[in-house]
This record gives C-alpha cells, structure tokens and sequence, in this order.
C-alpha cells in the first residue's frame, strides 16, 4: 500500500521504517525531522517508574512495548550502523526525604498489584547500588526500566527511510496530504503522528511544556535515577560520552515552548541535591518541547471515523512515552494498514474510547470560519 506519514519525530519514524520493512511504499512528510519533542526526550524506557493508580491500561501497554526494545534496538543497530546507546542497568526510584518516599511507595502499590519485579532498598543500600547518591531516604530498584538515547534512534531510523522523509509540511486530504503550494500526494492511508502539533487537528490532544538539561561532567550516576527531591520531581539519565540529562518539568501552556529560568533553576537544584558531584558539571544545552498529552494519558492509536476516500490513522497522543511505545506504536499501525489482528494491549486505546473522533482537515476549519 502507498502510505503517507505525517510527523517524523520518534513515533512517526518507528510508523514508517515498520511500514517500509514490511514492504509498502512510505513517504514521511516533516520539515524537521527528529526535532520535536524526540530531540527533548531523555529516552527512558519505564514503564514501572511512570506507573500511577487509575492508569494500569497504560502500564501494561508500556510494560509490552518494553520488552520489545531489546530486540528492536539490535535490529536498528545492525541495520543502521548506529549505535542507540541502549542502557539495561535498570533504574533507580530515589526518595531524598521521607514524604518523598511515601509518595515513591505508592508507585509502589501500583506495580505490586501487577507483578512488576522492584527490589526495595534502605539509604545504606541505595548508596551501595548507586554512590554518586547524596544522603537519601530510600530507593527502589527497578530492574526492567531501561534507556535508550532518542536523538540516535530518530539517527538510525532516518537511515533506514533514507529519501522516502520529505523536508515538508503535509496537511490531511480525504484523499491523501496536501502542501502549502497546492501539491497533494495521493495514497491508500495516512497516519497522523505529529505530537503535540496534533492538537490542530485532534482536539482530545494538549500541549503540556518540559524542559530537559545537558550536562557534561565526570562524576554522575552509573544507571537512571529518577526521584522526588523535597517534593520536585526529577531524573537524571547517563548517556555515552559523559553525557547527563536532566529532566524534566511539565506544565499546561499552550505558547511556544521555551525554557524558563524557574523551571531551569528547580531541575538544576533537585539534580544538584540528589547527585552532588554535578555540581561541576558543563551545561551543555537546554531543550523546550511539548509533550502531546490527553484527557487519560494514554496515547490515541488507530483509525478515525472520519469519512474519506482512504483510512486515517493516529498515531498522536504519547504524553511521557513516545519513546517506550515507539516500537509497539508501529506494529499497531500496521496492523490497522494490512486490517490485522490488533494486540490485545493496545485496544483500550482506540481513538474511539473518547467518542465519535475524526480529524479536523483546512477545509473543516475553512467551514467553520465561514459559519
């Protein structure tokens, strides 16, 4: 089948390689690829540590896509060339002081009820697993959450794609996409996987801003650690080459993301606490994006029941995980592409859980205007 793609951040690219792999014709539409909310991303691969009361549909679906990655990174590499910078150490749920910890033991309850393995430590243990730690109260090992570097993934997966990713906007047709000059591209299905952008034309979708940090530095952990410190939440991922992320914040603004001194400030006072050897650590850059958050969290995948000439497909809505349900994402995709047996997991996330869904084309927003 001919399949247009629109968005070529993480998701989108996993869409289209798997697409590709299983031999339709893709085109990918982005007038930058990799440079949204991917290029943000620390690439952490947990769904243990995100798991929350209310959402265990989203657990399991993280947990699944998980245990994909393994697999699905040594395909990437040997097909690419490029290392993704794969961390499988586990991840350490860090909390600086007491109310901090009852609120990681709550995490707690949720993964207990699902079987998910964690190992409990005291301060003296946390220390042991980890001694760039300051003094904490206690820490949760995490053995199956791991990390990946997203920048080197969107890397690996645009080698792959080579010239079937156009630098360009696309916009939705009944039949196809359109651009800015009145080209359109005809195709048999079009998937939307444009994150926060998608707000436009999905309005279950909401911007919610992060900022990450890039340090450089010696002295830094050996594995993921992500915790509350006096009640702010933050992570600190190692990356290949002395690399540190440090990350992240959210908040409800629709604006153009970009960092605020308070936002920076906070990360840095909570990384700088709980690791105190990044005192000394570069700054190598600050990233804003948006996450494309929705009413559950949870992201939107399937088809819409907006009637058109050809299927169109989300892929949008991935809030905290576009990096962890990346792999499993694309084979949803294309199981709606080839009308195949939907994994079992990702089904309470049809687009349809939020009633009658159809994505808003130019044209609807043309009649509305008019009206």
């Amino acid at each position: 089948m001919r399949v247009a793609v629109i968005g070529a951040g993480i998701v989108g690219l996993a869409c289209a390689e798997e697409l590709v792999r299983c031999g339709h014709d893709v085109r990918v539409f982005d007038p930058d690829p990799g440079g949204g909310a991917t290029r943000a991303a620390a690439g952490m691969l947990a769904p243990a540590g995100e798991a929350w009361h209310g959402e265990t549909d989203l657990l399991r679906l993280g947990v699944a896509s998980a245990r994909l990655w393994p697999e699905y990174a040594a395909r990437l590499q040997a097909a690419s060339g490029v290392d993704i910078d794969l961390r499988t150490a586990g991840t350490l749920l860090v909390g600086q002081d007491h109310d901090d910890l009852q609120q990681m033991r709550r995490t707690l309850e949720v993964l207990a009820t699902q079987g998910i393995a964690f190992q409990e430590l005291d301060r003296r243990e946390a220390r042991a697993h980890e001694p760039t730690l300051s003094r904490v109260a206690g820490a949760t090992l995490l053995p199956e959450d791991h990390n990946v570097n997203p920048r080197l993934v969107a890397e690996a997966l645009l080698c792959l794609l080579g010239d079937r990713v156009v630098r360009a906007r696309a916009t939705v047709l009944d039949g196809g996409v359109a651009f800015a000059d009145g080209t359109e591209f005809g195709c048999d299905a079009v998937v939307v996987a444009t994150g926060a952008e998608a707000r436009s034309l999905v309005p279950q979708v909401r911007p919610v801003r992060g900022e990450t940090i890039r340090l450089r530095g010696a002295d830094r952990p050996s594995r993921v650690l992500r915790a509350r410190v006096h009640g702010e939440p933050v992570y600190v991922v190692p990356r290949a080459g002395g690399e540190v992320v440090v990350g992240a914040t959210e908040e409800e603004h629709a604006s153009e993301p970009v960092a605020t001194l308070g936002a920076v400030v906070r990360l840095l006072h909570a990384a700088r606490t709980l690791v105190p050897g990044l005192e000394s650590a570069d700054v190598v850059e600050i990233t804003a994006r948006h996450r494309p958050g929705t009413p559950d969290n949870g992201p939107l995948l399937g088809v819409t029941d907006r009637p058109g000439a050809v299927p169109q497909l989300l892929a949008v809505g991935h809030y905290r995980g576009g990096v962890l349900l990346a792999p499993l994402t694309a084979q949803v995709i294309r199981a709606h592409v080839e009308d195949g047996e939907i994994p079992a997991v990702a089904r309470p996330f049809a687009p349809s859980r939020f009633g009658p869904h159809q994505i808003c084309t130019p044209a609807d927003h043309r009649k509305d205007a008019m009206s």
